[in-house]
């Protein structure tokens, strides 16, 4: 109703922030999903960092509550749970949870204490988040020691989180490089769309500027489609 313009979004918001006691998976994802399309369309407006600090606020007392470590007895959905939401907190910047992505982000690439596959995706999205450089240059790496190709999909789905414009543009150069497997290239150029303001227009012109090469790699079939939807 919000997005038809019958009701306010700030009545919207009103609901979301009485389910900050909820244990189930399944309604933090849906949570999660409209706060991100919440958050996109806010990024054309002064109300983006609002929207950050909204997330933060709704999202801190379940983080805190799961922690970043399994406890016994917990099922599956716990841990899609705890993933959903420490890449949440870490993406809108909360303070705990972008330092101890950090430091468990530096135990996994020295070798100390491998993450848990449930752990990657929030910890390499936060780190990226927040990073630079040679953030960018070590997930790179990873990427390219990655002997499964499970791992190598979760890198190339999180790249596009950094955000400064000249990383931006070289995780597209990357996305059409041979590092890439075709059929992946649409998931990079997909996370830059979705990653930020800057790296939807980058991604877009991006596109426009290798569309022969992409068209004739796809020849039409269902991944130029998502890659336009993306």
């Amino acid at each position: 109703q919000a997005r038809a313009g019958i009701i306010s979004t700030v009545e919207v918001l009103k609901v979301m922030e009485a389910f900050v006691n909820e244990p189930n998976y399944t309604v933090w994802s849906d949570l999660s999903c409209n706060l991100g399309i919440l958050a996109t369309l806010l990024s054309h407006t002064d109300f983006y960092e609002d929207i950050q600090v909204f997330v933060r606020d709704v999202f801190s007392p379940i983080g805190e509550r799961l922690g970043w470590d399994p406890k016994p007895g917990e099922g599956h959905l716990d841990a899609l749970l705890r993933g959903l939401v420490l890449g949440k907190l870490g993406k809108a910047g909360h303070k705990a949870t972008l330092e101890e992505a950090r430091r468990r982000f530096k135990d996994h690439v020295e070798g100390k204490h491998i993450l848990s596959a449930d752990l990657r995706s929030p910890v390499y999205v936060t780190v990226l988040k927040h990073g630079d450089s040679s953030t960018l240059d070590t997930m790179l790496k990873l990427h390219k020691q990655a002997d499964m190709q499970e791992e190598k999909n979760r890198i190339e789905r999180v790249l596009g989180a950094i955000s400064q414009p000249e990383l931006i543009q070289k995780v597209l150069t990357f996305a059409l490089s041979e590092e890439v497997r075709p059929q992946d290239t649409v998931s990079v150029i997909g996370g830059v769309a979705g990653g930020s303001k800057q790296g939807r227009k980058a991604a877009w012109k991006f596109v426009r500027d290798n569309w022969e090469e992409l068209y004739n790699r796809y020849q039409g079939g269902f991944l130029i489609s998502r890659l336009i939807k993306v």
